[in-house]
């Protein structure tokens, strides 16, 4: 049939584990292009923006707390 190799087929999805690790880097701003390429090829934008959103999430709340935890030892 066809000779071709059929990439679409090969494409692996990344592990939960990946997804974590690729926004965490994003969030620090340094990723591997050949991390990067794997993103794109076989990630779901929705699982990297819904890593980004919690991710997000959780570093905003960790400012907050650690803001009050000081705030409250001053005084």
């Amino acid at each position: 049939m066809n000779s071709e190799p059929e990439d679409n087929n090969n494409k692996k999805r990344p592990s939960f584990g990946q997804v974590v690790l690729s926004t965490l880097a994003a969030a620090v701003g340094v990723q591997s292009n050949k991390n990067r390429e794997r993103d794109f090829q076989g990630g779901s934008i929705k699982t990297y923006i819904a890593a980004g959103i919690i991710f997000t999430t959780l570093f905003v709340l960790t400012l907050v707390l650690v803001v009050k935890t000081v705030l409250g030892n001053m005084g």
